[in-house]
């Protein structure tokens, strides 16, 4: 089945430019149409997304590699990379009725989705290159994602503040660790699974994700990227709660003076 579909040029190559720039076409054109649509309809239309676009994916891979797993999907393109799990998010915001864990959820999709989406884009895996079929279940899932975080970021229907931001640090983190175990769990010696990137970056060569100074220089850089691209998601609840705190401070000394000329 695979000679039969069409091959999609590498990396950084002029054709992915253009799927790039068609990408951002779409992310704009769609996200203009569904921006005003009520969250909770937005939130059936990704799970929506997100099956289709698994469905797609499973049934690719185990044809593609019926010879070698014999109609097994291979443990390498479960649902754990940081976009892929946004499934079962979306599958959780649909059944939920705990608003207090959406928020929190919601506080960490945010930034994930943007972010993830936009680095699936610039950086598809080498599987996501090879056949025009999952190109486009790739690309298309990803500018979804892309379209849900501008949505979060621009909706007033919901707010968030410097304890997202803190809760996000934190699920990202715990969600990384997590993966060094399943990792470790799903590799067998032969085929190393990678999920969250925590193993190695997605490719090669890259100008900052590298192992050219081994795991653990590689692994702070992506930590130290993570806050970063985290902190600049949350840069406004992060400026209003300083100035908050720079407000507070004068009013506790002027009360904590009167405290005392009182006692006096």
């Amino acid at each position: 089945m695979t000679h039969i579909l069409l091959a999609v040029p590498p990396l950084f190559g002029t054709k992915h430019w253009i799927l790039v720039a068609g990408s951002v076409l779409m992310i704009v054109g769609v996200f203009l149409l569904l921006k005003n649509i009520p969250f909770k309809t937005l939130c059936k239309i990704m799970l929506g997304v997100g099956i289709v676009s698994e469905f797609v994916k499973i049934f690719y891979y185990i044809v593609a590699n019926e010879a070698t797993h014999g109609g097994v999907l291979p443990k390498s393109d479960l649902p754990f990379h940081l976009c892929s799990i946004q499934i079962l998010f979306f599958v959780f915001l649909n059944v939920s009725k705990n608003e207090k864990a959406k928020k929190v959820l919601l506080g960490f999709m945010r930034p994930s989705c943007l972010f993830g989406g936009i680095a699936a884009i610039l950086i598809p895996t080498a599987s996501a290159r090879s056949t025009w079929i999952i190109t486009c279940q790739y690309f298309l899932y990803h500018i979804a994602l892309i379209v849900f975080a501008l949505y979060l970021y621009f909706t007033k229907e919901m707010k968030f503040d410097i304890k997202d931001y803190k809760n996000c640090l934190i699920f990202i983190f715990v969600l990384m660790f997590v993966s060094i175990y399943l990792n470790s769990i799903l590799s067998d010696g032969v085929n190393t699974t990678n999920f969250m990137y925590v193993v190695a970056p997605p490719q090669e060569r890259l100008p900052y994700l590298n192992k050219n100074n081994g795991w653990l220089s590689y692994i702070f850089r992506y930590a130290v990227l993570i806050v970063f691209c985290i902190t600049i998601s949350y840069i406004k609840p992060i400026i209003l709660a300083i100035k908050e705190k720079c407000k507070r401070k004068p009013q506790q000394t002027e009360k904590a003076q009167t405290d005392e000329t009182l006692a006096d």
